[in-house]
């Protein structure tokens, strides 16, 4: 429980220096939030592209993580293990370290992709990686 609710709760009305600075917080909070949305974006924009895809498909929730799946080589039909607790992390894991190999990347460049995507996915698309994609998943979809 926080000062402003508990002196809400005994009647007394909060302080306005304390309401001021709890403003001023969330709305630097939420300006970080939003820089860091951004980059992430533009970096999954970037590298959408370098990959053949188009790049506003980073903006559309679902279908990013089946352009995702498409550019790491997976099946398609591992969206739906995204939606299972527990397991969504280890395909994401998975998908991340498909994308780095399919770039040239090693390993730990893939872990990065997982665990600090803010940072990595702008390294990969504004950076020089190429897109040379491995041999494609079976059942991925019809060969060309």
């Amino acid at each position: 429980m926080n000062v402003m609710n508990f002196q809400m709760l005994l009647g007394q009305q909060p302080d306005a220096a304390v309401t001021a600075a709890g403003g001023i917080a969330g709305a630097v909070f939420m300006l970080v939030w939003l820089a860091l949305l951004v980059v992430v974006i533009a970096g999954l924009w970037k590298t959408f592209e370098k990959a053949g895809k188009p790049g506003w498909a980073a903006l559309i929730p679902i279908y990013n993580m089946v352009i995702l799946l498409e550019i790491a080589g997976k099946p398609i039909w591992w969206l739906l293990l995204y939606f299972i607790p527990f397991v969504n992390v280890v395909v994401h894991i998975l998908v991340s370290l498909a994308v780095a190999e399919n770039f040239g990347k090693d390993v730990l460049f893939g872990l990065g992709l997982s665990f600090l995507a803010f940072i990595f996915f702008p390294i990969l698309g504004f950076g020089d990686a190429v897109y040379r994609p491995r041999s494609p998943a079976v059942g991925s979809g019809p060969a060309v």
